[in-house]
């Protein structure tokens, strides 16, 4: 088995809490905590991308997502500890009254392209050519892709299986539950389960792609971390549960029914959730497993996101209870 070397940027362990909804109790992992301003799941990641963007002697990272995106955010922030700047390829318009992450990013000091949701779709050609043109001027690029979702990327969530068996007996539980947008933090968590031979399900709550093509990411992601890293373990794609229907009204959007939950939660336990990602996965999580009585055999794993909130206050606050 080959490790891939990390740069520490995280606050880990992230506490495992014991939480009450509606006289219901569960368990969340509260990877909002991970650091660099609550970066949430993207920081794990960015421990293995960056440690090697900075070996590589990076000038400059690219990378990409929604005006919203947390992984951008959170890249331009740790970046910026390190020294790299950094430039987004934003799916999105620009504003002149910024808020959220797309406020944040800019103060850290990111410079931004903003592309229609049309060239959006060949962002990774625009990164990779507009690299190539700066490798000519002699800077050196390191381009991460959407959310981190790489082999090297998830390697945060193989190693995070290994801080939460020392949190709690993983025999004893059923299951994680986390949101999927392109599907890099799941894909970790089966992986880090296979090696440590834990019979858990991955359920993921899908935000982004249909069904089909998160499958098809998500396994993709495995295949190639484990033949690039010479692990000795075999994925069972049926521990892998994709729930859908969480996101219809758009991976940008939420509906009200979601936002009055997310604001019982938030009054009732102090957890705040963002609305693109853990929101949705919450939602989901209370559905399946909360009301069912299992919240103490699937874990929720909040994975940050919450700047995002800012962005929707208005129709927070408009589903008040």
């Amino acid at each position: 088995m080959k490790i891939p070397n990390k740069i520490k940027i995280a606050n880990l362990p992230t506490p495992l809490e014991q939480l009450r909804f509606r006289n219901k109790r569960f368990l969340v992992k509260r990877d909002d905590y991970t650091g660099t301003d609550y970066s949430g799941n993207k920081i794990r990641k960015l421990e293995y991308l960056l440690y090697q963007a900075k070996r590589n002697g990076t000038e400059i990272v690219f990378t990409c997502g929604a005006t919203q995106s947390n992984h951008c955010r959170a890249t331009v922030a740790a970046a910026a500890s390190l020294g790299i700047k950094t430039k987004l390829f934003l799916w999105g318009s620009d504003s002149d009254s910024a808020d959220g992450n797309l406020f944040l990013s800019k103060l850290y000091g990111a410079k931004i392209s903003f592309l229609n949701k049309k060239n959006y779709l060949n962002v990774n050609e625009i990164m990779e050519e507009e690299g190539d043109q700066l490798l000519k001027k002699g800077r050196k690029v390191y381009i991460i892709p959407e959310g981190g979702s790489t082999a090297l990327g998830i390697w945060g969530y193989i190693h995070f299986i290994n801080e939460l068996k020392k949190q709690i007996d993983l025999k004893k539980i059923k299951g994680i539950l986390c949101a999927s947008g392109t599907g890099g933090t799941a894909a970790g968590l089966l992986v880090g389960a296979a090696i440590n031979k834990l019979n858990l399900n991955i359920y993921t709550a899908n935000v982004l792609y249909p069904k089909e093509k998160l499958q098809k990411k998500i396994m993709f992601l495995t295949e190639g971390v484990i033949r690039g890293y010479d692990l000795s373990c075999k994925i069972d794609d049926s521990k892998l549960i994709i729930i859908d229907g969480y996101s219809n009204e758009g991976y940008k959007n939420i509906n009200s029914d979601k936002l009055k939950l997310i604001n019982a939660v938030a009054s009732e336990t102090g957890m705040l959730l963002d609305p693109t990602y853990t929101g949705k996965a919450f939602n989901a999580y209370y559905d399946q497993f909360l009301l069912k009585g299992n919240g103490n055999k699937v874990i929720f794993l909040h994975t940050g996101g919450l700047f995002g909130a800012f962005s929707k206050r208005k129709k927070y606050l408009k589903n008040l209870l």
